[in-house]
């Protein structure tokens, strides 16, 4: 058996041979897996709790196609190949052809010569969603970190520095982050608005008796003045002459100066009445009672009562008079003003907040258009008032209850008009009407001066949420701030067709240069042409298809960019180039000339956490060019992607309906004291309206206590004069910080 060619054997013929040699053989120290092992043919290992079978001719040979175990469902399954059978019968390890010893164990080497089944099938396990997650997040990093550093390496080195030389750095927009459900606000159902009355005509209105009120003012001003003199005598240690020393005399004195006071000041007591019935009570409404029922307190201790020597609380209700009608008086006089500045113009600017303009932050926006709803939009509430509207009626109702208690719940009926003079006195704040309408003036005089009306509180009310501001071309340099030095044209070009398609592209991408290229088109005798394909570069220029013909404009690092020869030595710091099918055909030396107005405008947007966004058409208006050229904080601005800043400078982009401010004139400075005006003048008119209502329930609190022990000396009309005067001082000084900016 030794003697036979393995080579020369079919394997089945083998195993059926040996089979039979073996069968008629005698036992001996050989066993069936040596036998096989001499010719490669190696028995697959069977379970030892199956009982092996010899083949026999007459049964069918097993194929690999028969040890397939087929999924449940499946009609056939595709056989295996066998696994590197030519390598196995021409290239055998000599391990194979040799014969084991005496010595060796018989199960050790029959271990030795066992290999894998590789014809077993796993079956599928289910895989969980997490770690199906972790697989393609695993998967999806390891192709980025492959491809990573593709592009860089296939891309030239010097030619990355240059592009990064010549083409500015933009800003890139993040992603709007998302609301989270505690932060959702349900937003309050809108006021009937008032009817949208003309500019012209609402100033003819509140131009009505602003003289008269300014004398009323004044007369109850003195009025007041004498009231404090009424105290201040025997508070000095003076005594009154005869007939003024007596009690009776004194509080008939105190009544005729309150009196005079409600008729000087009837209308705007008043028009605090006729809000409660409306349902909107103000502090002009607490004024208005505390007026009534010191004056019937007065009246009954003048004929009938003797509260140990006290007077009545007319001269901290006469206080009360001259700061309500001093503050009416501030408002009517800046609601005029920015009336006839909104109408001094057809069509002025409006400024507007846009919710989520830039960077998903609510960003103002100016644009040409009609103020639509300017009238009906400062004839609304201020802010203060509707903080009054919420707390003002609790005050009303705790006055009352307070009074009842401090007088019928001790047993003391008699000092009721007592108890509600004092509670109500101490209530109506002095700042109540000065809160808003002293710095609504002085902030709409300032911006009268500069060209700007601010449209009422709806447009300061969204101030707190706008940090953001576009500033385009005209607005760093209005028209005649740039100017042009000269004109060289080359080549063969002619001067009407270098300026004809410079102009033309410059037009066509809305430049602010466009008028000073018009004027310089009618200079020449120059036509505007018909650009195709106009397309706007981040490298700083245009290029368009103007009769067969490709024309580049654009600076000097655009030229650079687009590998247009430039003359050598050229020191031009800011110029429009023209360059027609790749070759230079002219250069037109500009002068920028910054406003001096800019810089303290900027300081004043950067002092308010405003930031600059740079929405600028003009290819030479970058922030590198502002920071040498000019000295501006360019690092502190915001400059978009040019389509982007095509998008946020475009005149037909939709913006928000409600009216920030209507602006006159161009420039930075009036867009500037406009959007700082209107949220200094929203945080005075919160803060201050907040600090009023402390005052006026601490006051209350304090009014009651003393009344309901009957503490005549701690509650006499200085006392509570000085008090009320006290609360009122922070908000004068508040008033006073808001203009000055």
């Amino acid at each position: 058996m030794r003697d036979r060619d393995p080579e020369q054997l079919n394997k089945k013929d083998d195993l059926v041979d040996v089979k039979e040699l073996v069968r008629d053989a005698e036992p001996g120290p050989f066993t069936l897996d040596d036998i096989l092992a001499e010719y490669g043919v190696k028995r697959e290992p069977e379970p030892e709790a199956v009982p092996r079978r010899i083949e026999s001719r007459s049964q069918p040979q097993r194929t690999e196609k028969d040890n397939v175990v087929l999924f449940p469902g499946a009609r056939s399954a595709p056989v295996p190949e066998p696994p590197q059978a030519a390598e196995k019968e021409n290239a055998r390890e000599p391990e194979e052809d040799r014969e084991p010893e005496s010595g060796e164990d018989a199960e050790d080497q029959e271990g030795e010569d066992e290999e894998p089944n590789d014809r077993v099938v796993e079956f599928p396990e289910e895989e969980s969603v997490l770690s199906a997650f972790l697989k393609d997040v695993t998967r999806k990093a390891d192709h980025y970190a492959d491809h990573m550093f593709q592009e860089s390496e296939e891309m030239d080195q010097e030619e990355i520095h240059r592009l990064e030389k010549l083409i500015p750095g933009t800003d890139v927009e993040e992603d709007e982050p998302e609301e989270s459900p505690g932060r959702f606000r349900r937003p309050r159902r809108p006021e009937p608005p008032p009817p949208d009355t003309a500019p012209q005509e609402l100033a003819r209105q509140y131009g009505k008796g602003l003289k008269v009120m300014r004398l009323r003012v004044v007369l109850v001003f003195l009025l007041a003045a004498a009231a404090l003199f009424q105290l201040a005598v025997p508070a000095a240690g003076f005594v009154w002459l005869p007939p003024l020393d007596g009690y009776q005399v004194q509080v008939w004195i105190a009544a005729g100066l309150l009196g005079a006071g409600i008729l000087l000041s009837l209308d705007v007591l008043a028009a605090g009445i006729a809000r409660m019935f409306r349902g909107r009570v103000g502090m002009d409404t607490l004024a208005a009672l505390s007026g009534i029922f010191t004056l019937a307190d007065a009246l009954v201790l003048a004929v009938t009562q003797d509260r140990e020597g006290q007077l009545p609380y007319s001269a901290a209700v006469l206080a009360g008079l001259f700061f309500l009608l001093h503050g009416t008086y501030h408002k009517k006089c800046g609601l005029r003003l920015s009336c006839r500045t909104a109408a001094s113009v057809s069509e002025p600017y409006i400024l507007t907040l846009d919710e989520g303009k830039w960077n998903g932050r609510d960003t103002y926006c100016k644009w040409t258009g009609t103020p639509n709803g300017f009238g009906s939009q400062i004839q609304m509430d201020d802010g203060a008032q509707r903080i009054y509207r919420v707390v003002c009626p609790v005050l009303l109702l705790a006055c009352v209850l307070l009074s009842l208690l401090a007088s019928y719940g001790v047993g003391k009926p008699q000092h009721l008009l007592w108890c509600l003079s004092a509670t109500f006195t101490a209530a109506a704040a002095f700042g109540g009407a000065l809160v808003y309408g002293r710095p609504f003036h002085k902030v709409a005089r300032r911006l009268a001066q500069s060209g700007g009306a601010l449209a009422g509180w709806p447009g300061m009310a969204q101030s707190r949420k706008g940090d953001r501001v576009l500033i385009t071309d005209g607005d760093l340099f209005p028209p005649g701030y740039v100017e042009l030095n000269g004109i060289k044209v080359f080549g063969d070009w002619s001067i009407e067709k270098v300026v004809g398609c410079t102009a033309t592209l410059i037009r066509d991408s809305g430049s602010g240069l466009t008028k000073l290229f018009h004027d310089l088109l009618r200079a020449q005798g120059a036509i505007f042409r018909r650009a195709d394909d106009l397309c706007c570069y981040e490298g700083g220029g245009l290029s368009a298809n103007i009769r067969g013909e490709q024309v580049l404009v654009g600076s000097a690092a655009f030229m650079n960019l687009m590998e247009v020869r430039l003359p050598q030595g050229l020191h031009v710091k800011n110029a429009v180039f023209c360059a027609i099918d790749g070759e230079l055909a002219g250069i037109f030396a500009l002068n920028y000339t910054l406003p001096d107005v800019v810089f303290p405008a900027l300081d004043s947007l950067m002092r308010e956490k405003v930031g600059p966004v740079l929405a600028t058409r003009d290819f030479n208006l970058i922030p590198s060019m502002l920071h040498q050229r000019f000295k501006l904080a360019a690092d502190k601005m915001d400059f978009p992607p040019v389509e982007r800043r095509r998008e946020l400078s475009d005149p037909d982009q939709p913006h928000s309906e409600t009216i920030t401010a209507v602006l006159c004139r161009e420039g930075l400075l009036p867009y500037a004291d406009a959007v700082v005006g209107a949220k200094r003048l929203r945080w005075c008119a919160r803060f201050g309206a907040a600090l009023t209502c402390v005052g006026s329930a601490l006051g209350l609190l304090l009014a009651y206590y003393l009344t309901a022990v009957d503490a005549y000396g701690s509650l006499s009309p200085l006392n509570l004069l000085v008090f009320l005067l006290f609360w009122v001082a922070p908000v004068w000084f508040l008033t006073s910080w808001v203009p000055r900016y």
